[in-house]
């Protein structure tokens, strides 16, 4: 995409983290944005922002894991803004610190409902504008979940694999039409997911330990604000993949090397965090 001015973007999870850079950058971009979020307080102050910059934005309170919800929002897109150029389906929440055997059905349909099928609900019901446009972007976010598992985190990496392979198959699908699609891999991001983690057995929520918060923080290598950047950089090269961090980049070369070996490296470096919490 050559130019981002006069475009109408919209962003799922745009009340904090990544979705609210993105809705910035790309306001400050001249993009009409048109941002979503189940958090209405949280939404409103990433609107002020938008505004206070000069920039055109619409804010919708949208559970994206509910079909209907989703499709009323495009209908409300359309209606305010005339037109779609530019979608990036980034909400997504995070489950961790539960083995296979443990995880309640609840749980697992929590997190699916979101990551997943808020995904799907967002290509299916912004598709069809897309490609009325002679220029489009499609974006959908998985993580480093996406390339590599983790034992304690079965239900997410679900989730975010079925996110990449979605979008990838979409991608096949939609060669030689006006829409590209890019799919995502943040690794550490500085972002509200580990806060809205559920850390949970039994469908019930838990607040996440502080001390797995503040670890996440610690170990976040890149900022929403530089997450952002790469995205829109990668909508602007129509890039198939984006890898954001070194530590994407290292799950990828390892998920390509040792793909039935990486066990090892998981246990030791990733799920050993969960019992020193």
């Amino acid at each position: 995409m050559q130019s981002f001015e006069n475009k109408v973007a919209v962003i799922t999870g745009a009340a904090s983290g990544i979705g609210k850079a993105l809705s910035i950058q790309l306001a400050a971009m001249r993009t009409s944005v048109a941002i979503a979020d189940i958090n209405e307080e949280m939404l409103k102050q990433t609107s002020e922002e938008i505004l206070q910059q000069g920039g055109q934005v619409s804010s919708h309170a949208v559970d994206v894991s509910n079909r209907t919800a989703v499709y009323d929002f495009a209908d409300a897109v359309i209606r305010q803004h005339g037109a779609v150029h530019i979608v990036i389906n980034n909400a997504g929440v995070a489950l961790s610190n539960v083995t296979v055997e443990n995880l309640a059905y609840k749980d697992l349909e929590w997190i699916l409902g979101i990551n997943l099928w808020g995904v799907i609900y967002g290509t299916k019901a912004f598709l069809p504008h897309l490609l009325r446009e002679p220029q489009a972007s499609l974006v959908n976010v998985s993580s480093t979940f996406g390339l590599t598992a983790s034992a304690k985190a079965a239900a997410y990496s679900t989730s975010k694999f079925a996110v990449r392979g979605f979008t990838e198959a979409l991608r096949q699908e939609l060669k030689g039409t006006s829409v590209s699609v890019t799919v995502v891999f943040p690794g550490g991001i500085r972002t509200n997911v580990a806060r809205n983690a559920r850390q949970a057995i039994g469908g019930e929520r838990i607040d996440d330990p502080e001390g797995a918060v503040r670890q996440f923080e610690e170990q976040a290598q890149t900022t929403p604000s530089e997450a952002a950047k790469q995205i829109i950089d990668g909508i602007r090269r129509k890039a198939p993949r984006v890898l954001i961090g070194k530590d994407a980049r290292l799950l990828d070369m390892l998920a390509r090397l040792k793909p039935g070996s990486y066990d090892t490296f998981m246990l030791k470096h990733v799920v050993r965090q969960y019992d020193e919490i």
